[in-house]
């Protein structure tokens, strides 16, 4: 039978099958790229967590035999801060992330790379700290260490002020007690058939489970589940609905449907015909030109790297810009990052010098650029001026889209991703190396990386270039279909 760790119990308790399922079907899962970063970043922080203890020893061993008598080892001699300290206790084995000394014992630490105490962290420490405890440490104190956003990196490798640090002891004390509760459920799964549960909110929470195409697997792309519908509202609607024996929106009474929204994704699905606002046309008959259409792309570090700059800051590294003139002519500028320093600087001065003073600026979910622009004017006051001007002439597509048209193929979405197949189907993202903005974010990882080829990282640029070239010309196709009414 296969044994338990703390990640297998907190599987568990989230939801009985995906433990049943990560030790005897895992071929199922489908991990997601969040998953891999979330994994990235916190190894990141777990590294710089250590090394704001240069005396600790870390317990390298994978194996779980030679990790216990490493730790056992290291504990037996002169005390110091340990790293990765292996522990097990009715064949439950833990890794604490960090173990430091004080008077009578150690605290316990777990390393998190969130910004506050999540409550699944308490379930976690009372686990790391009740297989310890019982297999002889002397835990002190049991504590979160979490990022401080407030945090700015001063540089030079120095990240004291990174972590804040939350003493949990009450309430992973008081979990403790029903630790054996979740070995002896945990083990009793792993004995049966496979758990017959229905999908449900611990799907997400509070992590999205890898097996839910197996649980629940995608409706035919032909069909239109009352799930589509949109927001808290529709989602409350679509389970009503499905409770009553509603699966597709077509076959719905349009007298359910109370927002205009949601009758206008019933109807437009239900008659095939997709729908455009005379308005949409209006607002952008009215604009003036020179028209620019502007799209960001972003990193965000759990670990800061630049002077600064905080955990989780977003950092603009590149833009594209359409430039469309009276005349119907259409031109492109760009910026990326040109190597490994701060790009923020040079990427607010091109921009200004691109944008000029007059002309709207057309995005797609204007918060996310302004919000950009916002920082980068905290950033450089001399620069918020002519920052702050441009975020005054943004005109927002998003904004247009979900207020003036829907076609049935959007499946309730008004995503970038969603609405464009519908209008410029030629525009679709599969053709290229880097196809969204995940990918952008691991293509300009890798770029950052110190052993990345130079080739590799002339290709990765490429691929960049074209990701974010392709994001603004669909504005303009998206545009001109609007305008076109």
């Amino acid at each position: 039978m296969a044994g338990l760790s703390k990640s297998r119990i907190i599987q568990h308790r989230q939801c009985p099958k995906r433990l049943w399922l990560y030790i005897n079907r895992q071929e199922l899962a489908e991990e997601d790229a969040g998953v891999t970063s979330r994994l990235k970043a916190g190894h990141e922080v777990g590294e710089v967590a250590r090394s704001l203890y240069p005396s600790g020893a870390l317990i390298e061993s994978l194996e779980a035999k030679k990790a216990l008598s490493d730790t056992a080892q290291i504990l037996a001699g002169k005390r110091r801060p340990v790293f990765e300290a292996a522990f097990a206790h009715e064949g439950v084995l833990v890794r604490a992330d960090l173990l430091l000394p004080v008077r009578g014992g150690y605290r316990l630490v777990e390393v998190k790379s969130s910004t506050s105490v999540k409550e699944y962290h308490l379930a976690d420490a009372a686990i790391q700290s009740w297989v310890a405890t019982k297999a002889g440490l002397s835990v002190k104190r049991i504590e979160i260490a979490h990022i401080d956003n407030t945090f700015v990196y001063p540089g030079q490798d120095n990240y004291e002020g990174l972590f804040a640090y939350a003493d949990i002891s009450e309430e992973a004390r008081a979990l403790s007690k029903d630790v054996p509760k979740w070995v002896q459920e945990a083990r009793a799964t792993l004995n049966g058939d496979e758990p017959a549960i229905e999908p449900g909110d611990q799907c997400h929470d509070p992590f999205d489970c890898p097996f839910m195409t197996y649980c629940s697997p995608v409706p035919d792309e032909k069909g239109f589940p009352v799930e589509i519908l949109p927001n808290k509202s529709g989602k409350n609607l679509a389970a009503e609905l499905r409770a009553e024996g509603y699966e597709d929106i077509r076959k719905v009474p349009g007298k359910r449907f109370t927002s205009d929204k949601h009758q206008r994704i019933w109807r437009v699905t239900k008659k095939g015909k997709p729908e455009l606002d005379q308005e949409a046309s209006n607002i952008l008959e009215s604009l003036s030109f020179p028209r620019y259409y502007l799209d960001f792309e972003t990193m965000q570090f759990a670990v800061p790297i630049w002077p600064g700059t905080r955990p989780y800051r977003q950092i603009p590294f590149q833009w594209s810009c359409h430039i469309e003139r009276k005349n119907g002519s259409v031109d492109h500028k760009e910026f990326l990052a040109k190597d490994s320093s701060d790009p923020r600087r040079a990427f607010a001065e091109v921009l200004i010098n691109t944008l000029k003073t007059r002309g709207p600026v057309l995005v797609y979910n204007e918060g996310f650029e302004s919000g950009r622009l916002k920082e980068l004017a905290e950033d450089f006051p001399d620069l918020a001026p002519a920052l702050q001007a441009i975020r005054s002439r943004f005109v927002d597509l998003l904004v247009i889209s979900r207020n003036h048209y829907y076609h049935r193929d959007m499946r309730g979405s008004w995503s970038l991703k969603a609405v464009l197949p519908t209008i410029a189907p030629e525009l679709a993202y599969d053709d290229l190396n880097v196809a969204d903005g995940g990918m952008a974010q691991e293509a300009y990882t890798e770029i950052l990386h110190p052993e990345t080829p130079p080739a590799r990282a002339r290709e990765l640029r490429s691929d960049l270039l074209a990701y974010c070239e392709r994001d603004t010309w669909a504005l303009v196709k998206m545009a001109h279909y609007f305008q076109q009414r």
